[in-house]
Order: C-alpha cells, then structure tokens, then sequence
C-alpha cells in the first residue's frame, strides 16, 4: 500500500500558499487564464485569497500588467520591472533577433492553446504529446506534430525563417533521429516559403518531403 506522499497532509490553506508561490516563480504574472490552464485544485478563487495576502504584505503587485488577460493580475516585483523595460524599447529584438525557442506544446511556459489563444492559422495546432511549438520573440513560429510530420503556419511562418533553423537543431538532440515535413496545415507539403525555409535550414528533399537527419 503507498501512504500519501506528505505526512500529515497539508492543509489547504497551506496547498494554496504553496500554489500560488509556485505560479508566481513560474509565470512571473499570474491571471485566471493561467491558472485554469494549469487545473489548479479549487481554481482561480482557491489561490486568489492567497495573492491578495501578498499583495497586503507588499511581496507581489496587483495591476493590469497583460493586455488581453482578466483584470485580477498578480505579479512578483522584478516581473513588472521586465515587462516595463520591454515596453519602453519599442523594437527590442528587432535589429538584433535571437534564436527561435521550441518548446513541447504542453509545456507550462508555452502558453498558447491555455493562458492565450492560438493566433490565426490556416491548420489546427493543439496543446497535444508529440507536438512542438516554435517560439520567436514570444510570438509562435510554427508548430509540429512530431509522430504525423505535420506543420501548421501562423501568420509569420512565411516570413521569419527561425523556426526552419529551431528544427533543424533538434537533430543534435541524443534521442531525435530525424525531423521531417510531409504536411502543411493539413496537406501535402508545396513548393513556397516554408519549403524554402526548410531548404536553408539544411533539410533535405525527400520522397514524402523535406527531411534532416542526425548525423
């Protein structure tokens, strides 16, 4: 018989402390969005009484901090302070844009799909397993189902190559032996941009589509 992981059992007052110190280290801006799309036991109400503790005590900030998002926000101090630097460089990463980010599409700290809707596409991305999320500048590049080889596009696919080059890297992983796009928003792979992008990445034409394979 395996007894309960903690003993005695916290209380709920004390789950809920824990909770939404955790939601706070993780997202740094905590909204009802997220905090439903993690399934947080009792929900956003069940943490709220403990945010605004916080809030009374000085340790977090209530504002409108996220446009888009409820209006109860709650965010950790140095947060606010990031978000305020962004705001004020009105082009931060544009002259000099980083790497794309992938990240499994359940991921928490990928968003989209949960705290924030996916933007507009031609396809039907999802926060399924097996899927990828390319990230650039915090706004999504593609996705990809990595079992169906399938790629859906948003509206920057086409023009921000990043997340050909994102793919490409995953090869260098120990356990990914190859990456291939037979699919693109629900059909057979084209000539276009995205071909193009994979192209310059190093993919490979192949028999069903463009392909990378590990070394």
């Amino acid at each position: 018989m395996v007894g309960p992981l903690l003993e005695p059992v916290p209380r709920p007052t004390e789950a809920a402390h824990a909770a939404a110190l955790q939601l706070l280290d993780r997202y740094g801006v905590v909204t009802r969005e997220a905090v439903l799309a993690e399934s947080v036991v009792g929900g956003f109400s069940g943490v709220y009484g403990v945010l605004k503790v916080l809030e009374e005590r000085g340790q977090v900030r209530r504002g409108y901090f996220v446009a888009g998002q409820g209006a109860a926000q709650f965010a950790a101090p140095g947060a606010v302070d990031r978000l305020r630097s962004v705001r004020d460089d009105p082009d931060p990463l544009t002259e000099h844009p980083g790497p794309a980010l992938v990240l499994a599409a359940t991921d928490p700290a990928q968003p989209y799909g949960a705290a924030l809707p996916w933007p507009e596409s031609p396809g039907r991305p999802a926060r399924s397993a097996n899927a990828l999320v390319v990230l650039g500048d915090g706004s999504p590049l593609a996705w990809i189902d990595m079992r169906s080889h399938h790629l859906v596009t948003f509206p920057r696919t086409a023009e921000d190559g990043r997340w050909a080059a994102a793919l490409a890297g995953l090869v260098e992983r120990p356990h990914v032996k190859a990456v291939e796009v037979r699919k693109v928003d629900g059909s057979p792979i084209a000539d276009g941009p995205v071909r193009d992008h994979l192209r310059a990445a190093g993919f490979a034409d192949g028999y069903r589509g463009p392909v990378i394979r590990s070394r």
